[in-house]
């Protein structure tokens, strides 16, 4: 068998003396034409220091001036002093940023974000104490009720789960949330030993403070040992879909199911690692063995396009318990996929590139 001539003398005539950065097809010329605004040259992604998905850094970037001229924010919470089991996820936002190279295409939602939206990496929340937990949380607090008055979606990783509520108490204080909860615990436990701050308590806390609507909540993925405590969920109407009803229902069913509850109002996505199996994501302080395929928790991200997304989190990666990075791998990845979600939520700015 031969291959045909004229064919391909075709695809050298088209592709032979083609740059790496020259398309025939109208969408991937258009990506590429954001990518390579410099001709065939990109930054080299292990130079210079490391940002939340390679995206400009702005020093300092937490303040109103900057954020009103973003569109998203990419922003780190190094804080996990309301861990119950293993510390360490306060070197999560170091380790995401270590990433070298996630995007700039995502060949199912077919969007480069970064071309479309103004994106940049804008530091970490600043806090006053490292030994304080609820000083903490209040300088949270008022960081993200100054960013809901800017526009910009803000997208945040963390530290430990506890950041979630402190985030909404200030980012959702105007207007309640809806919110699609990825993980291994629902996080709606009481007190314990004196504190209702601890990441096992986010969403009861962010509940009773009247920004989070728990009967527009969805919680995914979740098992484990803990579940008599999380009777909050119930009482409260939240949507329940246990690790194992994933798997018999199924991914597109799981994304049915989530569209309805959240409906058209605005939603937040917040996404602990530990909603994985620990063979994937190790790297964090409470793994639950039987949880979610990275395959799976990327086509629900899919499928929740069109949502009125107004801001999310990655949260829990501890990366010293994962030698591979695999973990903060799979993190920068969700990240990318919540900044290519902005690009189709009615909340967002989305400009031409």
């Amino acid at each position: 068998m031969t291959i045909d001539q004229d064919f391909l003398d075709d695809l050298r005539l088209r592709f032979g003396n083609a740059a790496g950065g020259e398309m025939h097809d109208p969408h991937f010329r258009e990506v590429a034409a954001s990518v390579f605004k410099d001709g065939d040259s990109r930054k080299w992604p292990f130079a210079d220091p490391a940002t939340f998905l390679g995206a400009s850094f702005i020093e300092n970037g937490i303040r109103p001036d900057v954020l009103a001229a973003l569109d998203v924010a990419l922003i780190g919470v190094p804080m996990d002093l309301g861990v119950t089991n293993r510390a360490g996820s306060r070197l999560g936002p170091r380790a995401v940023r270590a990433i070298e190279r996630v995007g700039p295409y995502e060949h199912v939602l077919r969007v480069a974000p970064m071309g479309k939206l103004r994106v940049a990496d804008v530091g970490d929340v600043p806090m006053r104490s490292r030994f304080d937990l609820a000083g903490c949380h209040a300088d949270i607090e008022q960081s993200y009720r100054m960013i809901a008055d800017t526009g910009a979606i803000p997208l945040s990783v963390g530290g430990d789960h506890s950041i979630s509520g402190a985030i909404l108490k200030g980012f959702a204080s105007r207007t309640p949330v809806g919110m699609i909860h990825i993980d291994a615990h629902c996080d709606t436990a009481g007190p314990y030993e004196g504190s209702k701050f601890h990441h096992g308590a986010p969403f009861r806390e962010a509940v009773l403070a009247g920004v989070l609507d728990p009967k527009r909540t969805i919680q995914i993925g979740i098992r484990g040992g803990a579940e008599y405590l999380w009777e909050f969920s119930f009482a409260s109407g939240m949507t329940v879909i246990h690790a194992e009803e994933v798997a018999e229902m199924g991914i597109k069913a799981v994304i049915a199911r989530a569209l309805e509850v959240v409906g058209s109002g605005p939603t937040y996505i917040s996404f602990d690692v530990d909603s994985l199996d620990p063979a994937f994501a190790p790297g964090t302080g409470t793994p639950e063995v039987g949880g979610l395929l990275p395959r799976e928790v990327l086509a629900m991200l899919r499928g929740f396009r069109g949502i009125n997304l107004v801001g999310g989190d990655v949260v829990e990666v501890a990366p010293q318990y994962d030698a591979t990075t695999n973990t903060a791998q799979i993190a920068a990845q969700v990240l990318f996929e919540l900044l290519c979600l902005a690009m189709f939520s009615p909340s967002a700015r989305v400009r031409a590139a």
